[in-house]
């Protein structure tokens, strides 16, 4: 088939589909924080209140102790090391396609480089002796921070340099290597924090089994589910979304039966029944917070995303900071300041219906952060600047 005679998707259409399947038009807001994270395939985890803000934006009923349930109490949220070697906060019923499909293979990656930078003082056996016996110190004690696990195991207070002869040269323990490591491996999760839900400061403690799926299997069920909350979308952005190589990505597209469309950027791919012109879910305003599974689900993001505000809305490592949206379009940026209030600032005019509804998301976030002060993890220029 011609590319021309392939199915029309249009920005308009791709924004329609983003109130809904992302849960942020108001009508689409979620119970659970489970429904939250399938919604999205995973809520970015690497900024401990990433997963709160993001899940909160979506819920009904925004409140951190739901978030705690899943992740802590019912551990029907795991945090696993995957796409993009980031750690993402995904569903139990998600786990097992990006344990199989992508994180197993950072884990092999991890290993190889830890064994590198721990040079000749270690070598597999003597890791492998040290894993063990973390494993049976958690075990005793049930829950653990590194520091306490270290006081069990010495071998975990040696010190390692990494990046050596680079500008970013630093010293780290062997244990947080090692507690990486189990995680990685699936023995280990993080659990719940040493302070407030904001705090990165957390213990260890014995993960769950993931039930096991071949990694083709993994594969095609991840490509499915993405393209179910993402697409139709680009293969390059699927592409950099998992951080697969693109045989890979092309063997799971055709393994799901994905069809050819075109978009306003070029090619693109989706599932077959998703063809079908979406109707808007209304007007709807949303405040997503860094590093927001939504903001970042994209390579390409001039459909939703005027390049002329990208200076202003990311840092120099290419992580977004918190986003102001509006109908499918990122129109301004926000922060908290030491106070407690929320501000904002529209980058584009938006009208007096947008800045309304931008004003009551605004309030809505406050009302639930209540005494909680949150400072992004990687600040952008208009963070910095909104909170002077």
């Amino acid at each position: 088939m011609s590319s021309s005679a392939l199915p029309r998707i249009s920005d308009d259409a791709r924004r329609a589909r983003l109130g809904g399947r992302h849960l942020l038009a108001p009508a689409h807001r979620a119970a659970t924080v489970e429904e939250v994270a399938d919604a999205l395939v995973g809520l970015h985890a690497s900024d401990a209140a990433t997963v709160y803000l993001s899940a909160c934006a979506r819920l009904t009923e925004p409140d951190p102790a739901e978030v705690e349930r899943g992740l802590y109490d019912d551990v029907t949220l795991i945090k696993l090391l995957s796409m993009r070697r980031t750690i993402f906060a995904v569903s139990t019923e998600v786990a097992p396609c990006v344990e199989f499909s992508t994180a197993r293979g950072i884990a092999r990656r991890e290993r190889a480089g830890l064994l590198k930078a721990l040079g000749e003082a270690w070598d597999e056996r003597r890791l492998a002796g040290a894993e063990k016996a973390v494993l049976e110190a958690l075990a005793a004690r049930g829950e653990a921070t590194t520091a306490e696990l270290a006081k069990d195991v010495p071998a975990l207070q040696e010190k390692i340099t990494t990046s050596p002869g680079k500008p970013y040269e630093s010293r780290q323990s062997v244990g947080s290597r090692v507690l990486r490591l189990l995680a990685s491996d699936g023995h280990v999760r993080r659990s719940r924090p040493r302070g407030s839900w904001t705090s990165s400061l957390y213990a260890w403690a014995p993960a769950p089994r993931i039930p096991e799926l071949s990694e083709r299997e993994a594969r095609a069920e991840l490509v499915r589910r993405w393209l179910a909350s993402y697409g139709p979308s680009a293969e390059a952005d699927l592409k950099w979304w998992t951080g697969w190589s693109l045989r890979d990505v092309r063997a799971a597209l055709a393994d799901v039966g994905a069809v050819g469309v075109r978009l306003a950027q070029g090619p693109g791919v989706a599932l077959p029944d998703d063809l079908e012109h979406v109707e808007p879910t209304g007007d709807w305003a949303a405040l997503l917070p860094g590093l927001d599974p939504t903001a970042m689900g994209w390579r390409e993001r001039d459909w939703y995303l005027d390049p002329e505000h990208v200076p202003f809305l990311f840092d120099r490592a290419g992580n977004i900071g918190p986003t102001v949206w509006w109908n499918g379009r990122i129109v301004g940026g926000w922060a908290q300041r030491a106070d407690g209030e929320i501000v904002w600032r529209a980058l584009t005019d938006t009208g007096r219906d947008a800045a309304a509804a931008v004003g009551a998301e605004a309030g809505r976030l406050a009302a639930w952060l209540g005494d909680v002060r949150v400072t992004p993890r990687f600040r952008t220029p208009l963070e910095r600047e909104l909170v002077r």
